[in-house]
């Protein structure tokens, strides 16, 4: 009969730990675990109290992950340095520790202060370390009714086996948090090489179709192929140019500039080939063209569908022979010059039409680059213009902290015929006239402003100014407020009611500005 107690023990022992494991193999998240655990234990062992606490090893500190009986300021005290009280003792040792009375123990600091109720009577405190191998992780720890010291050598032992299942859980969680941690910094590092495998530090822009043309720049600047830019004005054709000159061999020499729009066609022909002393009227000296100053480096041929039939037929000869006469002169020169060209016009259409040498074409066009249209890479609106911002604020000393929701919306929506170069001035424009460190939508030029971009109806300048102002106030607020109609109207200091009034007024979807889960 005297083994009957003891048998009965061992059964619900044996139930307990396959509870125990049973719970712990329930969840991958260790927090989802800990607490049912402690529950069971409580519910074998008629524990007061319980706790596990892990070590940071960062921080040294020993917190408390879950508790039972503990409320959850209690369990926010219950925090300890190694060596601190008996928990920071089990943990820096590695032993388990009983204390028989809590309240006759000058070591047991009660941090939780849990245990001061008079109504809990006597307790005693078990603590055993969650080891694993000789790694200390962290403290078991259990409050019981004192019923003398036999029983709590019994709970050591059960303690510590519970302790070491909760070791093997916290190792292979914090294996498995290990390997998914690394797994996505692995992945974002590919991403991010994929994303940046070669990026001008002179051109902005995340977009797939920048990416294109990032990896075009990339394959032709290390050779010396000549380059054919085509794209709308504005979109930074000779930024594209720039990149390619300043990572390729030639970057240390001279990169010349030249825009065959700019110049009478009557001394386009001196300005490219340069002119003997003599050679028309007020031509007093000897003097060096583009060419000749590009020498060993790159030259750049903007808007080159402007230059006449006459031009032409001598750059076709630079690009076949690599030599050309000054204007006036008899002696051919001969230069070592990269030359990368580019045009807004359709060189195709213009060849057709006759206006373009076919031959000139099919020598400028070796190596062809589009630059897309800003309307075509809409994600870099906002990259562009945080640069712009920057740029202009550093240049004007104008602190300007952020682009308000409004003129953000304006950006998105318009069509940007101007390009890179009309969002550039319209920042620009927009720093020089911001008062309180944001952009506003009123801020934009008047190209920006229409119904469609403001969302607002034209009813006469007075209340068109008055309707934008007060929508754009509305949604700042909503948006700072994550769509939550009664922190928006408190903002500004009117009523929900009110606030319901203007966001159905001006049709403004507050379910945009909350938090997705």
């Amino acid at each position: 009969m005297a083994a009957e107690p003891q048998i009965k023990r061992e059964v619900q022992e044996l139930t307990l730990l396959f509870e125990i494991s049973r719970i712990l193999d329930g969840s991958p998240d260790l927090h989802d675990v800990l607490g049912p655990v402690l529950e069971a234990v409580a519910d074998q062992m008629g524990m007061v109290h319980g706790a596990i606490a892990l070590l940071n090893r960062g921080t040294s500190e020993i917190v408390t992950e879950a508790a039972y009986g503990l409320s959850s300021s209690e369990q926010k005290r219950s925090v300890y340095r190694l060596g601190e009280g008996v928990t920071g003792r089990v943990v820096e040792t590695g032993r388990p520790s009983i204390v028989p009375r809590v309240s006759e123990d000058p070591d047991f600091l009660d941090r939780s202060e849990a245990r001061r109720a008079p109504d809990k009577g006597e307790l005693s405190f078990v603590a055993v370390p969650i080891k694993l191998g000789t790694e200390t992780l962290g403290c078991l720890s259990a409050d019981r009714p004192f019923s003398g010291e036999g029983p709590l050598r019994d709970d050591v032992r059960l303690l510590s086996i519970i302790a070491s299942m909760i070791a093997q859980a916290v190792r292979l969680r914090q294996a498995v948090a290990e390997e998914r941690q690394r797994l996505v910094e692995e992945n974002l590092r590919l991403q991010e090489e994929l994303r940046d495998r070669f990026r001008p530090s002179n051109i902005v822009g995340n977009s797939s179709a920048m990416q294109s043309v990032y990896d075009l720049i990339a394959q032709v600047s290390d050779s010396g192929a000549t380059v054919l830019i085509s794209g709308e004005s504005g979109v930074g054709k000779e930024l594209v140019a720039h990149a390619i000159h300043y990572n390729s061999p030639r970057a240390e020499k001279p990169f010349v500039r030249f825009n065959c729009a700019a110049l009478p066609q009557s001394i386009i022909e001196s300005e490219l080939f340069g002119h003997e002393e003599g050679a028309f009227t007020g031509a007093v000296r000897r003097r060096q063209g583009r060419f000749e100053r590009a020498d060993q480096g790159t030259m750049f041929l903007d808007e080159i569908g402007d230059i006449s039939p006459a031009t032409q037929v001598k750059l076709l000869r630079v690009l076949q022979e690599r030599e050309f006469e000054r204007v006036g002169g008899f002696e051919p020169i001969r230069v070592d010059v990269r030359i990368i060209a580019a045009t807004n016009h359709d060189l195709e259409a213009l060849v057709a039409e006759g206006a373009f040498r076919q031959d000139l074409y099919y020598r400028l066009n070796v190596f062809p680059i589009h630059v897309p249209p800003l309307r075509d890479r809409k994600t870099d609106i906002l990259l562009l213009a945080d640069h712009f911002c920057e740029m202009y604020g550093k240049k004007n000393r104008t602190d300007v902290r952020r682009i308000s929701t409004p003129a953000i919306d304006m950006m998105m929506r318009y069509h940007w015929p101007g390009n890179v170069r009309e969002l550039e001035n319209c920042i620009e424009r927009a720093v020089l006239l911001s008062d309180d460190g944001v952009i506003h939508g009123h801020h934009m030029p008047p190209s920006l402003q229409t119904a469609e971009a403001s969302g607002t109806v034209h009813r006469g300048k007075l209340e068109e100014a008055l309707d934008n102002l007060e929508r754009e106030l509305v949604i700042d607020a909503l948006k700072s407020a994550r769509g939550n109609q009664a922190r928006a109207a408190r903002a500004l200091d009117i009523t929900e009611r009110m606030m319901g009034l203007r966001v159905k007024k001006h049709g403004i979807d507050t379910d945009r500005f909350r938090e997705r889960r």
